[in-house]
């Protein structure tokens, strides 16, 4: 007998993946949580139905949110990171002795449970002490702060249900707000690929751009995300994502990493023509 996961990307369009059992399956206050596990992609996280991450692919996503700011910014010591209960993104900035403080604000705290029981992989993060998890609403939380951090890390769900307040323009003026005068944000951006997916990625940018003075797309390939082609935004007072890349500091570093290096930072921003027009439109 064979058990699938199958999640819908557009009215013609599903993704299904094998699975071998179920491991764990709740409903919070908030969403639906399971984690499976599969022959090919390890252990996943649904939440609604939808992909979140695997096993398997999950250090694609993580390495580009963290590593490409951090990349660029020359003294990251307070850290914001809204969603995340995974603790993916946690793992890769705890890698940064450098950094002292890490605040990590998580709508639902049933989500970090089950993977700290279930994905130890991308929640080990959590143990390191300068990590401190505030289980509320993101958007709510931001408006408290101002001049605080030196980024701000957005990786939110997809722009609905309990994410939603997270793609709005009153939601990307708190952060510009709560960060420093030479602070950056990055954000999940959606895809451009599918026609749904492409206006929430072009509203969401429209609304950054209105915020913040630098504001530049950059593209990485998560082949369990739809149409597997994936962006996040970078959102600066300051910096600007190449012109200030400090190839040799993050390199003297000597972190070791799967998808990120400093060639493929660069060549993350050169997009497509099509997205370019995309975003040039909402420009």
């Amino acid at each position: 007998m064979e058990l699938w996961f199958t999640e819908k990307h557009t009215e013609h369009v599903k993704l299904s993946i094998e699975v071998d059992k179920q491991l764990y399956s709740t409903q919070s206050d908030f969403q639906r949580i399971d984690i499976f596990e599969s022959p090919e992609f390890g252990r996943f996280l649904t939440l609604d139905g939808y992909m979140m991450l695997t096993e398997k692919d999950e250090f694609i996503y993580h390495e580009m949110m963290v590593h490409v700011p951090m990349a660029v910014h020359p003294h990251v010591k307070n850290v914001l990171v809204i969603g995340g209960g995974d603790g993916g993104t946690v793992r890769e900035l705890v890698r940064y002795d450098s950094i002292e403080n890490i605040d990590l604000v998580e709508i639902d705290e049933e989500v970090v449970k089950a993977c700290i029981e279930y994905l130890p992989q991308t929640a080990c993060g959590f143990q390191d002490k300068r990590v401190h998890t505030y289980f509320e609403d993101g958007l709510k939380y931001i408006r408290k702060f101002v001049d605080t951090y030196d980024l701000i890390l957005v990786d939110s769900t997809d722009p609905f249900g309990p994410g939603e307040g997270l793609f709005t323009k009153e939601f990307y003026g708190n952060c510009y707000k709560a960060l420093k005068a030479d602070g950056i944000m990055v954000n999940q951006h959606e895809s451009p690929f599918y026609k749904e997916d492409a206006y929430a990625m072009q509203r969401a940018h429209k609304r950054i751009v209105e915020s913040f003075p630098i504001s530049k797309v950059y593209q990485m390939h998560i082949p369990t995300y739809p149409s597997g082609h994936w962006l996040f935004g970078f959102a600066s007072k300051k910096y600007h994502p190449l012109d200030d890349q400090r190839v040799e500091e993050w390199k003297a570093l000597g972190l070791k990493t799967r998808y990120y290096n400093e060639q493929l930072h660069k060549g993350a921003f050169a997009l497509p023509n099509y997205v370019e027009e995309m975003l040039e439109h909402v420009e």
